[in-house]
């Protein structure tokens, strides 16, 4: 019981410090999508064309893009509306070339990698392992065999790349660092 109250706790916590990652990466991805297609990017056909479109029962990005514009009138709100799995999807080497080769190493400044194709899959993997811990905890799952102290990290490391000063603010919030330390 002591162990599956701690689970939840643990998951709750969580959810702060993975927020902020999300946060900051859609950002910095409007950012990169609006100096690329103009402020109305949603709406632009050249870029929703650009959007992989699998059939079948697995995530389509074009078709969340479209539904999603249909029901807001912002970008803003598309934004706030796109799954995690859009923004997740962008940053595969199909975007490099238009979005990513000039503008990835501005938009996340205190990156350490030599090159933007090294960041962009950083990104993509720490994005990776986010979205299955969040998954996890949306399901209510046990996630206390997982190395939570990396998932920290690599949300924490994502705020970090776009801004030290909301890394900071973030780590002051955040509870999971106290919380592990008192696993059973």
């Amino acid at each position: 019981m002591a162990l599956y109250g701690w689970n939840a706790r643990i998951a709750a916590a969580l959810m702060l410090p993975s927020h902020f990652a999300e946060i900051s990466t859609r950002n910095a991805v409007d950012e990169a999508l609006t100096a690329v297609y103009g402020p109305r990017w949603p709406w632009n056909q050249t870029f929703e064309q650009s959007l992989p479109s699998p059939k079948g029962p697995i995530y389509n990005p074009q078709r969340d893009l479209t539904q999603t514009r249909s029901r807001e009138q912002t970008a803003g709100k598309v934004v706030a509306e796109l799954k995690f799995s859009f923004w997740q999807a962008m940053f595969t080497a199909r975007h490099d070339v238009r979005i990513w080769d000039h503008q990835i190493l501005s938009l996340f400044p205190n990156a350490t990698q030599a090159t933007a194709k090294a960041l962009r899959g950083q990104i993509r993997g720490d994005l990776e392992a986010i979205r299955k811990l969040r998954n996890r905890m949306a399901h209510h799952e046990p996630i206390f065999t997982r190395d939570l102290a990396d998932d920290l990290a690599r949300m924490l490391n994502l705020v970090e790349l776009r801004s030290t000063a909301t890394a900071q603010w973030v780590r002051q919030m955040e509870e999971v660092s106290t919380i592990l330390a008192e696993r059973p």
